[in-house]
């Protein structure tokens, strides 16, 4: 009875500690935007910070921070493909070693479209990574690889058979002692026999046990259900017993289906961890954003839990609005190069861009079946902001402003000839909304988005009288169909026409609301 009442006397002042000490300047989130299945490391007084990029080039976004609060994005991992590679850039794990930086990375095979493990490797990750090709192939599906390194010796974990029909399960197996081979058979972690989903794990050795960290239930979009979970075992076979006070982080006051992410040690010994959820406000619409809470350890019961309770921190009053305001941008187009925060979409077109005198030309290889055209965007960091550009040429191809889902789902507003359309794309179908004749050039537009799918369409010949394109007989254009499944809508300018008929803007802005 006494060891009990001990238990549970533990259990209540930890969590009075948790939810008393919320952490000071706390900003969740730290990174915000989509950056899902983020992956952190610290390498002398820098720490290094990367997410999935999916579909978007150029791929895994790189970011530091001296302090996990603050964060500047540097560049990216990877510029160009790897030779090996197809699609979808996921789950990139940071690991360092024998003085070199790692990132084991998922994408889609070119040869098979089957998702692999690839590696890389750099001595200053600011200069770019060194690839060295698949590490693991494994069935139809190897994804989201994790390292322990484990007293000298080097095991990385994965999920497999995510696309079989048996039970998704953990799988490890040694490396090579410079990190770039297998070493031996696969073993098996943990099982999914429930079918609950089963991913994202990290695999981290506490007092003289294996604990393994993982995401349970389904990772994206408007009916996801990620939590985190933890099991242990003696040795780092198992057999892995799970902590029966699971969920260890779940849906809170102001975030949902929190998970995959991974563990970094400070300098004071306390441990964070950095990993993705959604915005309860702007959910799958500003996608699943990088978020930080520190993980105690509980010496009595054996287990480890988040010092501030069982879901993700609550953000900090004012703080949305600060990080909204600070991540307004203006692009004057003053540099010789596109500054590193614009992507696009790498399976549909390849964009061609020339900035002249403060003048962005941008056109495009677009595929035939590409019914949008060539679209550079930017990550959306909340769901209330407003676009503007300045078309300053006059031809036949479609110049302006995109909501960008992907190629088969996307709204605008732009200009050809001499007329100002706003149109959409949805299921590969492209549709004219409305136009309005225009009689001079240069031409200002304009788009207001609102809970991160809810588009009004604005032109204006001088800057100061503004007219309203309506789409549609509601007050809003509904983009609720534009976010792809593990992804957000992503704004941005677009053209579509012909190579020799190039879009030429003179700034781009989006403006976040308080």
């Amino acid at each position: 009875m006494r060891k009990k009442l001990m238990y549970y006397t533990a259990i209540i002042c930890l969590l009075i500690l948790g939810t008393a000490n919320v952490r000071a300047g706390n900003t969740n989130p730290v990174i915000p935007g989509d950056c899902a299945d983020p992956s952190i490391i610290k390498v002398g007084d820098t720490y290094y910070a990367t997410g999935t990029s999916s579909e978007w080039a150029p791929h895994f976004p790189l970011f530091t921070s001296k302090d996990m609060i603050t964060w500047k994005q540097v560049g990216y991992i990877f510029n160009t493909k790897p030779a090996w590679t197809g699609s979808s850039f996921w789950a990139p794990e940071l690991f360092y070693h024998n003085n070199t930086f790692y990132v084991y990375y998922v994408a889609r095979r070119k040869s098979d479209n089957i998702s692999c493990i690839g590696v890389a490797t750099s001595k200053d990750p600011l200069k770019g990574f060194t690839d060295h090709g698949v590490i693991i192939e494994h069935g139809k599906e190897a994804i989201d690889a994790y390292i322990l390194n484990d007293n000298g010796t080097l095991y990385m974990t994965f999920k497999a058979y995510g696309l079989d029909k048996r039970p998704i399960e953990i799988l490890a197996c040694k490396l090579s002692p410079d990190g770039l081979k297998r070493e031996g058979d696969y073993f098996s972690l943990l099982r999914d026999d429930a079918r609950q989903g089963l991913e994202g794990q990290v695999l981290m050795k506490w007092n003289n046990h294996y604990y393994l960290f993982y995401s349970a239930g389904g990772c994206c979009g408007l009916g996801c259900s990620y939590n985190v979970r933890v099991a242990r075992a003696a040795t780092i076979q198992g057999p892995y017993t799970n902590y029966e006070s699971n969920p260890i982080l779940a849906e809170g006051e102001a975030w949902k289906c929190p998970g995959h992410g991974t563990f970094v040690q400070t300098d004071a010994n306390k441990y964070f961890y950095l990993y993705h959820a959604y915005s309860k406000k702007d959910d799958v619409y500003t996608g699943r954003q990088a978020l930080l809470d520190e993980l105690v350890w509980n010496e009595y019961i054996g287990w480890p839990q988040f010092k501030n309770g069982k879901s993700p921190s609550v953000q900090a009053p004012g703080s949305n609005a600060a990080y909204a305001a600070s991540s307004s941008i203006r692009d004057d187009f003053n540099t010789a190069k596109l500054p590193i925060y614009w992507q696009w979409d790498f399976r549909h077109t390849t964009p061609v861009t020339k900035i002249t005198k403060g003048t962005l030309y941008l056109s495009g290889n677009a595929d035939t079946s590409n019914h949008t055209g060539t679209a550079i965007t930017v990550r959306p960091v909340s769901g209330d902001y407003e676009l503007n550009t300045e078309v300053v040429n006059s031809n036949a191809s479609l110049k302006g402003l995109t909501l960008y889902g992907d190629a088969n789902q996307s709204v605008g507003i732009g200009v050809t000839n001499d007329k100002v359309q706003v149109w959409e794309v949805k299921k590969n179908r492209k549709h004219i909304l409305t136009e309005a004749a225009i009689s001079k050039k240069p031409i200002r537009l304009r788009m207001q988005v609102e809970a991160g799918y809810q588009c009004r369409f604005f032109w204006s010949q001088d800057g100061n009288q503004w007219n309203e394109l309506k789409a549609g007989d509601q007050s809003y254009y509904d983009g609720r169909h534009l976010p792809p499944w593990d992804r957000s809508p992503r704004p941005g300018l677009l053209h579509f026409g012909s190579n020799t008929a190039p879009a030429a803007f003179s700034f781009f802005s989006i403006t976040y609301k308080n």
